[in-house]
C-alpha cells in the first residue's frame, strides 16, 4: 500500500475488478500502439490500467471526457496479433490503484501516475468470512429470483469461491448493476466494506426481481466470469 508507479491507462466501459479474466478486442490505433510497446517487454511486464470510463465513449479520439480514479491492474496473459493491426487478448485482473495524476508521455495512449491501494486490514478475516457466509446465502436467493425472471442458465451459472476476498468480487461482477454501483464495489477499502455493500444491494436487487420479473436478467447469465 501506498507504492506508486507509472503505467499506462486504458479507459473502458466496465469495471475490471481483482481476479477476473476480462478478453478484449483490440482495434483503435492508440492501443494497437499499446499492445505493440507491451510486446517490447517481459512476458510479467505486460500490464495496463483498466478503469471505468464516468463520462464519454470507449471509441473515439474525444471519447473520453473522464475517468475514475480507482482502476486494477490488468495482466495480458494471451495476445494474439492479426496482420491488420488488431489484436485479440486476454487479460487478469491484478492489483487495484488509484490515479494521482496524469503522467506526461509522447504515447498516444495515457499515462499515469498510481498508487497502489491494500485489500485487507490486520483483523479483518474473521468478520469477512462470517460477512461472506451471509453474502452466499443472499446471492443464492438473487440467482433464484434471477433465475425466474427468465434467465435459465442463471440456476447453475457459479460456484462460491470459499475465500471471503474472491467471493466479493465474483458477486461484484455477477449481479446485474449499474456501472456506478460496480465502481463502488471496487472501491471498497476493505473485503468486509465491499461484503457490507453486497448485502445491501443484493437484498435491493432480489426485491426488484420479484416485483418486475421481466427486469433483463439475460446478460447476467450470458456473462463470461472467470476467477483465477
Amino acid at each position: 500500500m501506498g507504492a506508486r508507479a507509472v503505467i499506462p491507462l486504458f479507459p473502458l466501459g466496465t469495471v475490471l475488478v481483482p481476479g477476473l479474466v476480462l478478453p478484449l478486442h483490440i482495434f483503435e490505433p492508440r492501443y494497437r500502439r499499446l499492445m505493440t510497446d507491451l510486446q517490447t517487454r517481459r512476458d510479467d511486464d505486460r500490464v495496463f490500467g483498466a478503469v471505468a470510463i464516468r463520462e464519454g465513449w470507449e471509441v473515439g479520439e474525444e471519447g473520453v471526457t473522464a475517468m475514475y480514479d480507482v482502476g486494477t491492474l490488468a495482466v495480458v496473459r494471451e495476445m494474439v496479433p492479426y496482420p491488420d493491426g488488431r489484436y485479440d487478448i486476454v487479460t487478469n485482473g491484478d492489483a487495484r490503484f488509484r490515479i494521482l495524476a496524469l503522467a506526461e508521455s509522447d504515447a498516444p495512449y495515457l499515462m499515469a501516475e498510481v498508487e497502489w491501494l491494500a485489500e485487507d486490514a490486520p483483523g479483518d478475516g474473521a468478520e469477512a468470512s462470517l460477512l461472506a457466509a451471509g453474502v452466499g446465502r443472499r446471492f443464492d436467493a438473487y440467482r433464484a429470483a434471477v433465475s425466474a425472471a427468465g434467465a435459465v442458465e442463471a440456476a447453475q451459472m457459479l460456484e462460491m469461491p470459499a475465500d471471503a476476498r474472491f467471493l466479493s468480487y465474483l458477486v461484484a461482477v455477477a449481479m446485474v448493476l449499474d456501472l456506478s454501483d460496480r465502481q463502488m464495489l471496487l472501491e471498497a477499502a476493505t473485503t468486509r466494506d465491499r461484503l457490507r455493500i453486497e448485502v445491501a444491494l443484493l437484498a435491493r436487487e432480489t426485491m426488484l426481481m420479484a416485483e418486475l420479473p421481466s427486469l433483463p436478467a439475460v446478460d447476467l447469465a450470458r456473462a463470461v466470469i472467470g476467477l483465477n
